[in-house]
Order: structure tokens, then C-alpha cells, then sequence
């Protein structure tokens, strides 16, 4: 809820950041600069952060640095050792946003394919809730079909041009099939719920890779990362391995705490800006969704 969340980020801003410079060991005036999230996000929790950024900024006579979101997921790549070789390419998958990215150079970035309607994380949150399971879905779905039977259940793939995913007709064919299960057994979800998690995550995350492959093909690329909430994702990770081994292309994942949003991946990106001197002025707005 966008509202809760702002009151919220306007509620903790000041104590996270204490405890931030605290834990580190180091003052505000320690810092070179002030780096902010700009985007894509919920617009009121990124107004909270970027005026706390500005008034800090300007307090402090520091460069304040506009960090895309999405560009930070990537780059969480390049936080600790193994990363991928340049060029590589990036499946960046999450709540909010589904692309294959081209990674050329650390701040280059060409998004080669993207959803064109809901993200592979909101397939899996909403496929949780036709379920009946409780939000958030993803992790209690990747649970769920550690015990379940993958191929129980089939569901096709949509057919959708080059590197672009659509993941509304699967939502829609999932609530179908259970609607007429439903109908001849009224129990049929709980009675079915860890073979019902496996299948809905084999034919999410196995879209995933047709299209990655085809990107990995087509582009000649040799190194392969997965970045964003979803890849957290145990049956993603394993696959995007298996992918690697089938194609003989090194495969990588950034550590657990830095798949999900986190401050190290928006400090990595600040990191390659300022070392470009590329800082952003004070008159720096949100913005919503994807640039």
C-alpha cells in the first residue's frame, strides 16, 4: 500500500540512516557523497528518501547521485567477487519489473527484452493468491514445491515475439484450471498445494530461460547473471546453472542480501558514477516507472 509505505520510509528515514553510520563507524562528514534512488518505485517513498538526500546534500555541501533502480539491481553483480566478464548478460527479474539487459560497460546498459503487461515476481505473488497463500507468494511457493511434483501440472508458454515475456495469460489460465478443479473437488488446492507450487514455478521460471537462451544464442555471450527479488528463487538459481552447464556459458548470482532491494547495489552504482564525475543537481525528481 503506496501510502503505508511512504509513512513509513518518512517514519524510519532518520533512524536507519544513524544506524547505517553507526555500524560503519564513520560520520556524515566522512561521506564523498550522497547517493539516492531516483527510480522506478512507489513515488511517495521516493520522495521521502530524495528530499532526506537533498537536505543532506545541500547541509553537508556534498554531490548528490541519481542511481536508476533497475541499472542497481544489475551492478549488484559487481559488489563481491566472482563477476561477470564485459560484456554480460543480465535476466532481471522482480516484483515490479521482468528485462534481459546487454550489460556492455558497468554504467551501459541496452535492455534487449521486458514484459510487456505483469512481472515474473507478480506472476508468482498472484499465482500465490489464486492459491489462497499469503502474500508475499514467491517465497512460500519456492517452499512449498521443494516437496511438490513439477510436472503434475502443465501450463504453456505465451507466445509472445524476440525476447519479450507476457505473464497475464498464464495468471489467467492458472485461476481457469483451478476453477474447474475446483468444481468436481472442493479440497483440490490444499489437497494439491506443494504439486501446484512446483508446477507454477517450473513454468515461470522455464520461461524465463527459452527467452535468455535465444538472448544468449543470438548475442554470442559467454557470461550470464541473474539479478533482482526473484532471483532469490532456488529452482531460478538452479536452472540458470543448469542453463550454463547445457550452453558451457559462466553463470552467475549475486549473494542472497543483495537479490532483493538493499543499499549495497545503489552505493555500487554511486561508486562508478562518481569515479565519472556524473552527479545530479538539486532539482532531481522521482520518476515511476522504467526510463
Amino acid at each position: 500500500m503506496p501510502e503505508l509505505a511512504s509513512r513509513d520510509h518518512q517514519k524510519n528515514i532518520v533512524y536507519v540512516v544513524h544506524e547505517a553510520l553507526e555500524k560503519a563507524g564513520k560520520q556524515l562528514q566522512d561521506m564523498d557523497s550522497i547517493a539516492i534512488t531516483a527510480g522506478p518505485g512507489l513515488l511517495g517513498s521516493l520522495l521521502v528518501g530524495m528530499s532526506y538526500a537533498k537536505g543532506m546534500a545541500l547541509a553537508l555541501n556534498k554531490p548528490l547521485i541519481e542511481v536508476n533502480h533497475l541499472d542497481a539491481h544489475i551492478l549488484a553483480h559487481f559488489i563481491d567477487d566472482p563477476r561477470p566478464a564485459l560484456p554480460f548478460l543480465c535476466l532481471l527479474v522482480s516484483g515490479g519489473h521482468t528485462q534481459i539487459v546487454l550489460v556492455r560497460e558497468p554504467l551501459n546498459h541496452e535492455v534487449l527484452g521486458k514484459t510487456i503487461d505483469d512481472a515474473a515476481g507478480e506472476a508468482f505473488d498472484k499465482g500465490a493468491k489464486i492459491m489462497g497463500l499469503p502474500y508475499p507468494g514467491g517465497p512460500i511457493i519456492d517452499e512449498k514445491a521443494r516437496t511438490g511434483n513439477a510436472d503434475a501440472y502443465t501450463f504453456k508458454h505465451p507466445k509472445v515475439p524476440k525476447y519479450d515475456y507476457s505473464f497475464s495469460g498464464l495468471k489467467t489460465a492458472l485461476l481457469y484450471f483451478l476453477r474447474d478443479q475446483l468444481k468436481e473437488n472442493e479440497n483440490f488446492i490444499q489437497e494439491n498445494i506443494n504439486d501446484l507450487c512446483a508446477s507454477w514455478q517450473k513454468v515461470i521460471v522455464d520461461y524465463l530461460m527459452s527467452k535468455l537462451r535465444k538472448a544468449i544464442s543470438d548475442h554470442n555471450i559467454q557470461h550470464v547473471g541473474v539479478a533482482g527479488g526473484v532471483a532469490a528463487n532456488s529452482y531460478l538459481r538452479a536452472s540458470l546453472s543448469d542453463l550454463g552447464n547445457e550452453l558451457g556459458v559462466q553463470t552467475y548470482v549475486p549473494d542472497f542480501q543483495y537479490c532483493l532491494d538493499n543499499a549495497g547495489m545503489i552505493a555500487k552504482v554511486a561508486e562508478y558514477k562518481y569515479q565519472k564525475g556524473e552527479f545530479a543537481e538539486l532539482d532531481l525528481i522521482p520518476f515511476t516507472r522504467s526510463k
